[in-house]
């Protein structure tokens, strides 16, 4: 059987991005997996039944230890001799890319999920420019999970057009709409979560999910929501999620107005985010910048309507007043404006959400993303 490797910069990722995933390719291929060192990583081989190997990977400009890295996976490549080796993460995708060229590797993807490089300007701009474009020089082989994410590669002059391929209608890995479900979350615990977070029965609730930094938009919403707020007191806003205040930190006066306001209830991480959804009216997800965003098909899979911002990805799965709103990046007055519009116009809000399941499950099933990374793949073999 021939091997194939995927890599992550961390477990977590190799272990939520590609959940399912990395099962159902072993019955093609001999699936190893690579990322740092953590549960994560134990929990992917357990749970997805694969080999799986450490490389230490930073998330940041490390030059001394990204070329460790390379030498690393330099190594593991030779050992292994894998067909494909296919990365996900901006540094794990430079140097897994790197590491299998100088490898010989015959068949190196790389999957784009967003561009963090795109909220960077002047000097370090330049760099990640290079970086990026070089990563894409040592690859056989571009999936950017959107398309609009291919428009703007081909648009920077990454790579050439030839090179790019989107897997399907977008996304990573799909969405087990089995599982995103809202019936599956009993009156009884949707009670009891009510009830623990204070949320009373006439409350409209809006929901993010996601890391709570500055490029997910949390300093407009949480802005636009305390605006909203203070004129419409039967609202929540739950804030499902963690920081990384050493990388992307908000402002302090977004870390005021969350601690003060009491309509805002910031849950912190959950391995479970059903029950928050299910007791949620909409999604407000306000990000400058995705690759393809889970947390939306998520929402959508369980009914909810979406509020995003006109960016890659959230546009390609959002149609205006169809399953939801899209707004203009990084634009509170707007996000107001259509929290405003979910509140007084409860009909169109409700017929928004009984389109946003079937239009997330038409289009996006993980049955049908897995197949049809798979026939990338068996497409390389001939």
């Amino acid at each position: 059987m021939k091997k194939l490797i995927r890599i992550t910069t961390v477990p977590s990722s190799l272990r939520s991005l590609l959940k399912g995933q990395h099962r159902f390719m072993s019955d093609y291929f001999e699936v190893i997996g690579v990322s740092g060192k953590g549960d994560a990583l134990d929990e992917v081989k357990q749970n997805e039944g694969i080999r799986t190997h450490v490389v230490e990977m930073t998330r940041t400009i490390t030059p001394f230890k990204d070329l460790k890295a390379t030498y690393q996976l330099y190594k593991f490549f030779k050992k292994e001799r894998p067909f494909i080796v296919h990365t996900h993460t901006p540094k794990a995708g430079t140097v897994g890319m790197l590491a299998a060229k100088l490898a010989g590797v015959p068949h190196r993807l790389h999957t784009i999920a967003g561009l963090p490089l795109l909220e960077a300007s002047g000097s370090k701009r330049k760099l990640l420019d290079v970086v990026e474009k070089f990563t894409y020089s040592c690859a056989t082989f571009i999936l950017p999970n959107s398309h609009g994410l291919e428009k703007i590669i081909i648009d920077n002059n990454y790579a050439k057009p030839s090179k790019l391929k989107v897997i399907g209608n977008g996304s990573s890995n799909g969405i087990d709409t089995s599982h995103y479900d809202a019936t599956l979350v009993s009156e009884e615990k949707k009670e009891a979560l009510k009830e623990e977070l204070h949320i009373k029965e006439n409350d409209i609730v809006f929901i993010f999910i996601g890391r709570l930094v500055k490029d997910k938009g949390i300093n407009e919403l949480v802005g636009a929501y305390n605006k909203l707020s203070k004129k419409n007191l039967n609202t929540k806003l739950i804030l499902v999620g963690y920081k990384e205040n050493n990388l992307d930190p908000l402002l302090p006066v977004t870390e005021t107005i969350i601690t003060e306001n009491k309509q805002i209830l910031a849950v912190g991480l959950q391995k479970d985010i059903r029950p928050y959804v299910a007791i949620s009216h909409a999604l407000t997800f306000a990000s400058y910048r995705e690759g393809f965003p889970n947390v939306v098909l998520q929402a959508g899979c369980m009914g909810l309507p979406c509020i995003v911002s006109n960016i890659n990805g959230c546009n390609e799965i959002i149609e205006q007043n169809t399953n939801g709103l899209i707004v203009p990046v990084k634009d509170e007055k707007a996000l107001v404006k259509a929290m405003e519009f979910m509140i007084s116009h409860p009909q169109k809000r409700k017929q928004m959400a009984t389109v946003a399941r079937a239009h997330i499950v038409e289009r996006f099933e993980q049955q049908f993303v897995w197949n049809e990374i798979l026939k990338t793949y068996k497409s390389l073999e001939q």
